[in-house]
């Protein structure tokens, strides 16, 4: 059983990302840490710190549920700039096969969230 964030379009053609639930939640522990802080220090993932303290537009992908809901094409336009600013960072770091799954990661939400622009559609989480 896993996560799958696609588009609300009903194409299911349309391009998609999937996790399973652990993978998902490395996958969010990494961008956290590439925003310079720990995921399980933020409320919500066992630590006391508000979300509003965090100044990354990432946070509506970070602090979301695992399951259901949706992150709408407003959300998406603020965030794509910083999942592709952290892909041309990172690009050069040497990190082996997990570096690389994540930075795979990243280019299928972006292509995702692109699509979702495109189209004028929410991203599901389901």
């Amino acid at each position: 059983m896993g996560l799958m964030l696609s588009p609300g379009d009903d194409d299911v053609t349309s391009p998609d990302v999937s996790w399973s639930y652990t993978g998902f939640n490395m996958f969010r522990e990494w961008l956290a840490q590439a925003e310079g802080f720990t995921l399980a220090e933020m409320n919500g993932f066992g630590g006391d710190r508000v979300w509003s303290s965090a100044s990354t537009p990432l946070a509506p992908l970070l602090d979301h549920p695992d399951h259901d809901g949706s992150l709408a094409p407003a959300q998406c336009a603020a965030m794509l700039p910083r999942l592709e600013a952290i892909t041309d960072q990172r690009q050069h770091e040497y990190g082996g096969p997990v570096l690389g799954r994540r930075l795979d990661d990243v280019r299928q939400l972006v292509t995702v969230m692109e699509y979702c622009l495109e189209k004028d559609v929410e991203i599901i989480f389901c």
